[in-house]
């Protein structure tokens, strides 16, 4: 497949070309095929590749609404503040798969093949520690990058660190909101401070009242690819994991979590679609719920309902107890990889922006501000959430400031155990809750997914 590359470069102004990519020990000459009025162009890459010429860098990543700005501004950050010269080649991949692909593919080729690599690939935080544990050569660690790691979500940074050694730097945040259309909480009687604070049975409560009032939803979520499981556990400060094993028919958290799911699904408060397109498309965007809870990428895709704009807040989870919750959930980093001849360039630009070299710096930056101006992208970099970019009132949210609401979020996650099977225990999770919504025993479903996983593990 083809890929889309975007290649900055700032002298003075910011400007874009396109061009294909060389080989590991070569830089390439860009062409472009389609000018714009910004200085933008674009064309295919037919070869891959690192850089190696001193300002260049090679990046993979994907999604032009989010991942991408980030880059852009990343690079404009560099640019304008440490070297005039540099050029960071972005090649656009249609998904996060594009890239696992790839890695496994070099990987299992052997090094001969490692010149496919670029210098820096994007990578999700949830498939990291797998993908290292199976091609441990392919990776760079960062273990001497200049970061204040301390200003950083520790939840976020133990995705991408291997036996306490960094070797990601983190992009998003991805801590969960949870977004609540006020106007309908009024038709039931209810604000958003009666959603700050408050137990999953109080939560109940309200949502039936709402979905009376209304018809609509308090709460929705993907039913196959189901995350709520996993984010209602974090929250508690658990996990679905115990010492590298699963930890499910003898969790009694994860156990009660699954009822209240189960529990809200029949009481008209949760709406489980049938995949991620219905989630989005037709629910979100559909305007069928009254509520939404996930990862704070999901901001965007509530943004596309423009007549809704004014009448969203975000707070705090619910849990269990009725303490405020907090979790995170999905997200990425930036990892070097072993075909990157300019390794120490990739670790400066790397400190300097996502890092907070640039903020340390200037007090501001442009990458953090440009990633949330341009894409939506929060920082886990804590003393961001200070700037005026991220105190500003957003007007879709009845101009409250939520993306310092975030950056404070973020701080209270909680960091608990991961697996290199997390998305292989969701789908068995996923299959036991749809199940026991339909009638099925839920303890009994829940020892199925249990045993599947661990016969896929090989612990069985």
């Amino acid at each position: 497949m083809k890929k889309k590359v975007l290649s900055i470069m700032l002298v003075g102004a910011l400007v874009v070309s396109m061009g294909a990519m060389a080989g590991c020990g070569s830089s390439s000459d860009s062409s472009s095929d389609a000018d714009t009025t910004d200085g933008s162009a674009t064309a295919e890459a037919d070869s891959t590749g690192g850089s190696s010429d001193g300002h260049t860098l090679t990046v993979y990543a994907w999604d032009t609404a989010f991942n991408i700005p980030a880059l852009e501004a990343a690079a404009e950050d560099y640019q304008t503040n440490v070297d005039p010269d540099f050029v960071l080649n972005i090649v656009e991949q249609s998904g996060s798969s594009d890239i696992e692909t790839l890695i496994t593919n070099v990987a299992t080729a052997g090094e001969s093949a490692y010149d496919q690599l670029p210098d820096i690939t994007l990578f999700q935080d949830h498939f990291f520690n797998q993908y290292y544990t199976n091609y441990p050569d392919v990776w760079q660690d960062i273990a001497d990058a200049d970061v204040d790691w301390d200003s950083f979500s520790a939840e976020k940074l133990d995705y991408s660190m291997i036996d306490g050694t960094h070797y990601g730097m983190p992009v998003d945040s991805s801590t969960c909101v949870a977004a609540y259309r006020v106007d309908l909480l009024e038709a039931a009687g209810y604000t958003i401070d009666d959603l700050t604070g408050v137990s999953w049975e109080e939560f109940m409560d309200i949502g039936e009242a709402v979905y009376d009032a209304t018809g609509k939803y308090l709460l929705c979520m993907d039913g196959d690819g189901n995350d709520l499981i996993y984010i209602m556990l974090q929250a508690e400060g658990v996990s679905q994991w115990k010492d590298g094993e699963p930890y499910i028919t003898e969790n009694e958290t994860l156990i009660e979590v699954c009822e209240l799911i189960v529990e809200m699904a029949q009481r008209n408060v949760l709406l489980l679609p049938n995949s991620w397109d219905e989630y989005t498309n037709t629910a979100i965007q559909g305007d069928q719920v009254a509520g939404i809870i996930n990862g704070n990428w999901i901001i965007p895709t509530i943004e596309t309902v423009t007549e809704n704009s004014g009448l969203w807040e975000i707070t705090t989870l619910p849990t269990i107890s009725g303490e405020e919750g907090y979790a995170s959930n999905g997200g990425s980093s930036l990892y070097i990889t072993a075909n990157c001849a300019n390794y120490d360039l990739a670790v400066d630009f790397l400190s300097y922006t996502f890092g907070g070299g640039s903020y340390e710096e200037t007090g501001t930056s442009i990458t953090y501000d440009g990633a949330l101006s341009n894409g939506g992208v929060v920082t886990t970099y804590a003393p961001a959430g200070n700037s005026e970019t991220y105190s500003a009132g957003v007007e879709y949210f009845n101009d409250t400031p939520i993306y310092q609401q975030i950056a404070e979020y973020t701080s209270n996650v909680p960091t608990v155990e991961q697996s290199d099977y997390h998305y292989t225990a969701r789908t068995y999770l996923a299959a036991a809750i749809v199940n026991a919504i339909n009638g099925s025993d839920l303890v009994s479903e829940l020892e199925t997914a249990e045993s599947q996983l661990r016969f896929e593990m090989g612990l069985d």
